[in-house]
């Protein structure tokens, strides 16, 4: 199973960006992609997530409105695009898999993170 990040960088106060999660490899019933960050110094927290099948999405507060999860099914892979970005969501942002076998699971991956500097 691999989880890989990218689209990570430098963007200005109120600038966007998009990441992105290529989750290969793996057997599911069903799974769940997230997207988590963890800032200097704090704990690592959802920022948003996504179901399949179905699709669903959950939003922590913070990123509601400004962010969007979305997937490309033919390319494996789930999008974080952020909007009016902050400079407090300076972040390394990572990205999880947890999936299903029938009942068994759930077994989770993480990938190695891709880091995020929102600076002037």
């Amino acid at each position: 199973v691999q989880v890989v990040e990218s689209g990570g960088g430098l963007v200005q106060p109120g600038g966007s960006l998009r990441l992105s999660c290529v989750a290969s490899g793996f057997a599911a019933t069903r799974y769940v992609i997230s997207w988590y960050r963890q800032a200097p110094g704090k704990e690592r927290e959802l920022a948003a997530l996504i179901t399949s099948p179905g699709g669903e999405t959950t939003y922590a507060d913070s990123a509601k409105g400004r962010f969007t999860i979305s997937r490309d099914q033919s390319k494996n892979t789930v999008y974080l695009q952020m909007n009016s970005l902050k400079p407090d969501e300076t972040a390394v942002y990572y990205c999880k898999l947890d999936r299903w076998l029938g009942a068994t699971g759930p077994f989770v991956h993480w990938g190695q993170g891709t880091q995020v500097n929102v600076s002037p």
